[in-house]
């Protein structure tokens, strides 16, 4: 397909292309692109271009010509700013106007629901607490390999390893005080690694079963 860039009397800046992601930002861009082609007007409303009367001036024809071109390019530079999956979607569409309006209408609300949807995912995931008898390893499935952590960065949205972090230092139980502690008052939390945490929990995790098992064992052998 011919690029806008590539066409006569474009801007050599090449359109920024909408996948489907990301409606927003594309939007506020591509506007900017077409105003910068003097375009805009060939978007924003799919204005009638009148037919030529009898016996036209040149100023009529070259007027006539301009209004026609414009709604043409505008078109061919909104085909050029869209993937080839969006663009089989758009190809029925007979204006630039039409287009632009299916695309703010399909994307747009899109991205709204698109956005719920990660504040309530966000929401769970402050919610979240390691339970008594879970292992951290467990804990740390489901926060951040299996549910939420996941299903947050799929949606777009940054939840970061040192987010990551600073929620399970927070939300373990009072038994791995010591070792939150430990790591709070050493370094600054924006230096420390998740595999990190969850090796030092871990590490006092096992350290508690093994004191647990060793009087256990200690009696046994008394009885013996």
């Amino acid at each position: 397909m011919e690029t806008a860039a590539s066409m006569p009397g474009f801007s050599t800046i090449s359109p920024p292309v909408f996948n489907g992601e990301n409606y927003e930002t594309w939007e506020i861009k591509m506007k900017a692109f077409v105003e910068g082609a003097d375009l805009w007007e060939a978007v924003a409303e799919d204005y009638e271009v009148a037919p030529l009367p009898d016996n036209p001036t040149i100023n009529q024809i070259k007027y006539h010509k301009q209004r026609v071109t414009r709604k043409a390019k505008a078109k061919l530079c909104l085909y050029a700013a869209v993937s080839p999956n969006i663009f089989t979607r758009i190809i029925r569409l007979q204006s630039a106007k039409a287009i632009w309006d299916y695309l703010k209408g399909e994307y747009e609300a899109d991205q709204k629901r698109k956005g719920m949807k990660v504040l309530n995912l966000m929401r769970e995931f402050e919610k979240q607490q390691m339970k008594e008898d879970e292992s951290v390893q467990e804990y740390a499935d489901r926060l951040v390999q299996i549910q939420i952590a996941n299903k947050v960065r799929v949606l777009g949205t940054n939840a970061s390893d040192e987010r990551l972090v600073q929620k399970i230092l927070v939300s373990v139980p009072e038994k791995f005080e010591t070792t939150v502690a430990s790591m709070d008052n050493s370094r600054e939390l924006s230096d420390i690694k998740l595999v990190e945490v969850l090796s030092a929990l871990q590490a006092q995790e096992q350290r508690r079963m093994m004191r647990k098992e060793v009087p256990l064992e200690g009696a046994f052998a008394s009885n013996t």
